[in-house]
């Protein structure tokens, strides 16, 4: 997605003195990640960007970025703890994100957190203030 037309958007729906919120996984650092991952099964399919290039698109659109927060070392206890939690019950549970994401769920999982342990990928949070 095009993080300058999405701050813009926003922009242009929020009241003078709105805060507006970001959570998403960004790059934070170099090297490849492997594909499929859950949001995109491909490279092509990705739109991947680091924090800054988020921070410029809020900054273009009037936003002044009030904090900028990594949650990588939350994101890794997260899935450790995912992980104790399934192989504690046998497996996953009937309904969860392996029913939308599909067959090659682990996959897609393993290579995420294969890329935010090497540092290549995190979630950041980033908040921003519309004057």
């Amino acid at each position: 997605m095009n993080k300058e037309q999405l701050a813009a958007e926003v922009a242009r729906v929020l009241r003078s003195g709105a805060v507006f919120g970001i959570y998403d996984v960004m790059q934070t650092g170099p090297g490849e990640i492997a594909f499929p991952v859950p949001w995109a099964t491909t490279a092509e399919l990705s739109a991947l960007a680091d924090p800054q290039r988020y921070k410029n698109a809020l900054q273009k659109a009037g936003f002044n970025v009030i904090s900028e927060r990594t949650r990588r070392d939350f994101a890794l206890a997260f899935f450790a703890d995912l992980r104790a939690k399934t192989a504690a019950a046998g497996g996953p549970p009937p309904l969860g994100l392996h029913v939308l994401m599909g067959k090659n769920t682990p996959e897609k999982s393993q290579n995420m957190i294969d890329s935010i342990s090497k540092g290549r990928i995190a979630p950041v949070e980033l908040v921003a203030h519309k004057p």
